[in-house]
């Protein structure tokens, strides 16, 4: 396949969680990266395994019942092998909506489970991923021009796929469906790289972990925007942050501070009560007391990093973005020698639950080595 082509891609599950849940139906269709369809859309079904129980609601939302995927679909060996086939195809990248949090995850443990490196297709031969749904986050709190921007009850935008496409008269018929969710996701595309083009084309140039570490700074600790469900809606999912030091135990990871709270109310206290106020439950810390907004961002998962400059003064108020103050409280962290080493060791403390499920442990047992991955290629 000619390199420099988008796979756009969705799957249906029999479940929402998308580690444990499995597929029930997979849409793809390739464009060119001006988003132009080139060849043919695959769907495919996939039966359910003899030891797996779907969700009745999944069913419900998506109307694939087992029934429906025993009789139309392949087994999931044959499922994965088609759609490995084409995401693997050099130069592609392989792009969804919420695809990273969500249907990326499904397609992890699909390879897993079957035998694939769960990985290499991610960034072998020129392949990358990518996902537009903070792309929509990013235009809607800092470009909003161009682009009918649907509302919840409590005035936040909505990012849902069919409020978006009702909102922008996308056709969208059959949401739900893994082809034409495919399809209302190249027309949301479509919409903003016709609105936004240089937005457009700064995200989709953003998807690969090199361009992002690129962006982050861990000796002048410049200070960056970014973009995340991680934030809430009502603050434009956004935040002034300031890079802090590179996660101990995860190669990808960057943390950083959310510049909206003063640190001096915690970068005195002690690692023990530092981690009490970032890991414990919200509802059981102590009155008066708040989580510490640190953050991780993964620099493999599409993070959306800008200059604080691309937000204007009026919608930086709009969010609670206050300048005078983002300065300030980066000198506090910036005037803290040893803070970095110390919010080190208590996210190298950090206790992660080890699934003892083989079917679970993609995260768990390491990297595949070479022998493993010859192994896998026998089978």
């Amino acid at each position: 396949m000619t390199a420099g082509s988008i796979y756009w891609y969705d799957f249906e599950t029999f479940g929402g969680d998308p580690r444990r849940d499995r597929a029930s139906q997979f849409a793809g269709i390739r464009t060119d990266e001006n988003l132009n369809i080139i060849g043919e859309p695959m769907v495919l079904f996939c039966k359910p395994a003899g030891d797996f129980l779907p969700n009745p609601m999944a069913c419900l939302i998506t109307g694939i019942t087992p029934q429906k995927a025993i009789s139309e679909g392949v087994n999931e060996a044959e499922f994965i092998y088609l759609i490995h086939e084409q995401f693997s195809s050099a130069g592609t990248c392989v792009a969804g909506f919420n695809s990273i949090r969500f249907d990326d995850e499904v397609t992890r443990q699909l390879l897993y489970r079957n035998f694939y490196d769960p990985y290499g297709r991610e960034w072998q031969n020129g392949n990358t991923r990518w996902d537009i749904l903070d792309m929509l986050r990013l235009a809607a709190a800092t470009r909003p021009e161009g682009i009918n921007w649907p509302k919840k009850e409590d005035g936040s935008h909505s990012f849902r796929l069919e409020a978006l496409t009702k909102a922008n008269g996308i056709e969208h018929a059959d949401a739900h469906d893994a082809l034409s969710d495919v399809l209302a996701t190249i027309e949301i595309a479509r919409l903003i790289k016709r609105a936004q083009p240089k937005l457009f084309d700064y995200v989709y140039n953003l998807r690969t972990k090199q361009a992002v570490r690129r962006q982050i700074d861990l000796k002048s600790h410049k200070p960056l925007l970014h973009v995340s469900v991680t934030y809430p809606a009502t603050q434009g999912c956004l935040a002034v942050v300031v890079p802090i030091c590179p996660h101990p135990t995860n190669d990808n990871g960057v943390i950083v501070y959310d510049l909206r709270l003063d640190p001096e109310t915690w970068i005195h206290l002690s690692e023990d009560e530092i981690r009490m106020r970032i890991y414990m439950p919200r509802d059981r810390l102590p009155a008066g007391l708040s989580r510490i907004p640190l953050h991780t961002i993964h620099c493999n998962r599409c993070p959306i990093l800008t200059s604080p400059a691309v937000l204007s003064s009026k919608r930086a108020a709009l969010y609670g973005v206050n300048e005078k103050h983002n300065k300030s409280h980066r000198e506090k962290i910036m005037h803290s020698p040893g803070l970095g080493k110390k919010i080190e060791n208590i996210m190298r403390s950090e206790e992660i639950p080890k699934p003892d499920d083989p079917d679970f442990m993609i995260y768990s047992g390491g990297f595949f080595n070479d022998s493993d991955k010859k192994l896998m290629k026998l089978v």
